[in-house]
């Protein structure tokens, strides 16, 4: 576990993380999200010590994160820093020797990762021949090649094509899977939502949310849903004439709408499962609740809370 603890780091009078806290968990993917100047590439420097922080500290495993420590991490930074003109797999062998492996275990494990990235066949190229794309995937091998202990990744994804993001995306989660804890910033965020088991958002120096990705989503959930009642000649549009509904969308058996408070939201339920009063308990997304009436009633397909994507979660935080 990698944890972050209340890091705040000054330039000036400008203050560009504000008690900063958030934890990347073992074998787990974390996105670090946020706008432009918001503070991702400098928390990712103090977790590296290439910043000190003013305020606060960095712990692995409950204990303050040392010189040794970091040492075994893997970082890849926001300015790419590969030798231009150096033969990739030489590079990685250098690397993994700075790292502390031995020169036949440097080149293995170069080797694995470029046959892992599709670059194999480009092992014995100098780094500047390749495009720009590839040698997004060389700098991601150089900071996997030692086998490090943790992942700090800073827009890792930058540059790569569709194809190439299912690459890194395969060997990231490979590489996580083995019990280390990740963290990478990105700007993509569908591809954040795609591949992150947790989502840490920041905005003007500070956390504005930080959870597990379906976490998130639950606890930005308003009180939008979908529904859909059976049959081809339904039509929902009954649900235009309930208090304290509003209606975004209606097309035949299928609509959209806000409920103003939970009961308005049990009332439309009930009355689309042919009963005459609210359905209980509280909870209106209780699936079996629903699933039970609906099969007695024969006139409810669908009723589900509308949930939000990370970017829309992401734009509610940070405005």
């Amino acid at each position: 576990m990698l944890e972050i603890k209340g890091i705040t780091r000054r330039f000036g009078d400008r203050t560009a993380l504000d008690e900063v806290t958030f934890s990347v968990a073992g074998g787990r993917m974390t996105g670090f999200v946020g706008g432009n100047g918001a503070g991702k590439t400098t928390t990712m420097r103090v977790i590296l010590g290439v910043l000190a922080a003013d305020a606060g500290a960095v712990e692995l495993n409950g204990s303050p994160l040392t010189a040794e420590d970091r040492a075994r991490f893997g970082y890849m930074p926001e300015e790419r820093g590969l030798y231009p003109k150096m033969r990739v797999l030489e590079q990685l062998v250098y690397l993994g020797r700075l790292h502390g492996l031995a020169p036949t275990e440097a080149k293995r494990s170069g080797l694995d990762l470029l046959d892992r990235l599709g670059l194999a066949e480009r092992a014995a190229d100098s780094l500047e021949s390749l495009s720009l794309g590839n040698q997004q995937r060389a700098q991601i091998a150089a900071a996997l090649v030692h086998g490090p202990t943790a992942l700090v990744l800073d827009e890792p994804f930058s540059g790569l094509d569709p194809l190439a993001v299912e690459v890194v995306l395969s060997v990231l989660q490979d590489f996580a899977a083995q019990g280390a804890p990740v963290l990478f910033s990105s700007h993509q965020l569908d591809i954040v939502e795609r591949l992150c088991d947790d989502v840490v958002v920041i905005g003007g120096g500070r956390i504005r949310a930080a959870g597990s990705r379906e976490s998130l989503r639950t606890a930005h959930s308003g009180r939008e849903f979908d529904i859909e009642v059976a049959g081809h000649h339904a039509d929902a549009g009954w649900i235009r004439e309930m208090p304290g509904i509003t209606v975004s969308h209606l097309d035949g058996p299928r609509a959209r709408f806000t409920a103003a408070t939970d009961a308005a939201a049990q009332s439309v339920l009930a009355r689309a499962v042919g009963l005459g009063t609210p359905v209980p308990p509280a909870d209106i997304s209780s699936a079996g609740t629903v699933a039970e009436a609906a099969s007695e009633a024969l006139r409810l397909h669908r009723f589900a809370p509308v949930v939000p994507t990370l970017t829309e979660i992401f734009q509610e935080v940070v405005q």
